[in-house]
């Protein structure tokens, strides 16, 4: 057992690490402010954030940690202080698919930290306008479920938008119970957006069988109706239970357990090589035998992964010509993927780089 002087050595040792915790911060934040001199002396104003160099540090963050903390929580940690720099320099504001305390905004603050100034759009257009428009630094939006397949709004507006890919986000999506009631047996009905309660909907039949089910457009609307109407209980994310004052009377309530949203940053900037990158491509062909083969066997010849592929009605030209998003490892830079889309491009009808961009980091 631990004696009274010991602990009380202990907690002097711990106020010793906070304060230079604290001094390294400041130190930190004051090259940060140099940084942002430096740049605008150079005639640079607009080029503060920098994905590839934020991914770059975050990666650097989790190959050196040792434990007891998570990979996870320390590139948590990491990230906020990156994002109070930042916002010293240049505070961002990020156009979000809202309304608020969505999953999208969680995504968001995962991606760029608390430091920033969030605004919620109501449709994914919404979003790239605000973002063409210069309004926004950047923008947030899902683009595929493990579960529920892809956001096709999304895709299609990649297809004609001047905006690139800068930046993904995974985000694990923990479906929590919660209402202005304390207590489970009071709820009468669940709010919540479809996809929500169709991934809920075994937990939903054994603990909730006589509780009327009642799609709206988003989980925060659920949220919202949850504080204001009795009996009424949401299911949503955590977000949404802090911005709407809501108990949560059940959580990860999810049927999969594993269900993951991956999001996509777009930006008016091409994105600088990491270390770790994707290419997301929008290419077309000739509608023939083995055409698709015959475009992407650059890509396998140069030895480049292709990690997904999802095809859309291109809505130009004959009935049933499609257009193929995919996604290949690298970054357009290096010199086997330039290659390689140098011989794609020369067999296809259209191809269009959406962006270089670094990998998810946890």
């Amino acid at each position: 057992m631990t004696s009274p002087e010991e602990l009380q050595a202990i907690r002097a040792r711990i106020d010793e690490l906070d304060a230079k915790i604290q001094a390294l911060i400041s130190e930190r934040a004051e090259c940060a402010l140099e940084v942002a001199r430096a740049k605008r002396a150079a005639g640079e104003t607009t080029d503060f954030y920098r994905p590839e160099r934020e991914a770059e540090v975050l990666r650097n963050v989790v190959n050196r940690n040792k434990g007891p903390l998570k990979d996870e929580e320390v590139a948590r940690l990491f990230r906020e202080i990156m994002s109070v720099c930042l916002a010293l320099q240049e505070p961002l504001k990020i156009a979000f698919l809202g309304p608020e305390g969505t999953f999208t905004e969680a995504a968001a603050v995962k991606h760029f930290g608390h430091s920033i100034r969030t605004v919620p759009m109501m449709a994914i257009d919404e979003v790239f306008r605000e973002v063409e428009a210069g309004t926004a630094h950047y923008g947030v939006v899902p683009v595929e479920n493990s579960t529920e397949g892809v956001v096709n709004h999304t895709l299609d507006m990649l297809v004609h938008s001047p905006l690139k890919i800068c930046g993904e986000v995974e985000l694990r999506i923990h479906q929590h119970l919660m209402s202005a009631a304390d207590d489970i047996r009071k709820i009468t009905q669940v709010h919540s957006h479809q996809q929500s309660l169709a991934q809920c909907r075994e937990w939903l039949d054994a603990n909730l069988p006589h509780a009327e089910r009642v799609p709206v457009s988003s989980n925060a609307e659920a949220a919202l109706n949850a504080k204001q109407e009795a009996g009424v209980a949401a299911i949503a994310g955590e977000m949404a239970a802090e911005k709407y004052g809501l108990r949560i009377l059940a959580r990860n309530i999810e049927d999969q357990p594993d269900n993951t949203t991956r999001f996509l940053v777009v930006g008016r900037q091409l994105v600088g090589r990491s270390g770790s990158d994707k290419t997301s491509l929008l290419v077309s062909t000739h509608n023939r035998p083995g055409a698709l083969y015959q475009l992407l066997e650059p890509l396998a010849r140069h030895g480049i992964s292709m990690t997904r592929i999802e095809s859309r009605p291109a809505r130009r030209g004959m009935l049933w010509d499609y257009i193929f998003f995919v996604d290949i490892e690298g970054h357009v830079q290096d010199e086997t993927v330039d290659k390689a889309l140098k011989e794609l491009e020369a067999n296809a009808l259209l191809l269009k780089v959406l962006g270089s961009y670094p990998n998810a980091i946890l």
